[in-house]
């Protein structure tokens, strides 16, 4: 998948004005590319068209138009965008209560390790997390963590056949699995692979 480059973005102006309309369509398309994972977990899978949002959203909040700033964002968020033989997601863990989530951030240290993929017929592939920065330290791990799935040749092979999708966690203190992704879902993330 193509990465952005600074022609494939809105000035801030141009964006004020296309705002409403192009955040409907992000989010129309983000529908097809959440998966939850139990109560307090989701993966959101991100492509070109979401990280896109992701940049126009931060130069528009922080006011960011010089050229450096505008560099700067797209480095930062163009490594997120899937390369055509992986998957890329934001995974987050979702706790409404302030209290509740810091106890559970305490005893998930090293959840981002344990979430995987499968595509029917090979085995799981288990999420590369936090390839910019490590996001959990001795008392907690981060609510949020960026994570890739990497597909052998036959996996995307598979995908682009139609083989299901399965995601889960094997935590010891988080276990859940989702046994097939809804169609709308797998055709998103088969889209994505080159």
């Amino acid at each position: 998948m193509q990465k952005l480059t600074r022609n494939d973005l809105y000035a801030l102006e141009r964006y004020a004005q296309e705002r409403s309309e192009f955040r409907a369509r992000v989010l129309a398309h983000k529908k097809n590319r959440r998966v939850a994972l139990g109560m307090n977990a989701a993966l959101y899978f991100e492509d070109r068209l979401t990280i896109q949002y992701q940049i126009q959203e931060m130069l528009r909040t922080e006011r960011i138009f010089e050229t450096q700033g505008i560099d700067d964002e797209l480095s930062a968020y163009n490594p997120l965008i899937p390369d055509g033989c992986n998957w890329k997601a934001t995974f987050m863990l979702e706790y409404g209560d302030e209290e509740e989530r810091h106890a559970a951030l305490a005893q998930l240290i090293g959840i981002e390790n344990k979430v995987w993929m499968k595509v029917e017929g090979f085995p799981s592939s288990y999420a590369i997390a936090d390839e910019d920065m490590s996001r959990t330290n001795a008392e907690k791990t981060s609510a949020v963590h960026f994570m890739r799935f990497e597909l052998t040749p036959e996996m995307a092979s598979g995908v682009k056949a139609g083989a299901a999708l399965s995601v889960g966690i094997d935590h010891p203190q988080y276990h859940c699995q989702v046994e097939r992704l809804p169609e709308s879902v797998r055709a998103a993330l088969a889209r994505d692979i080159d």
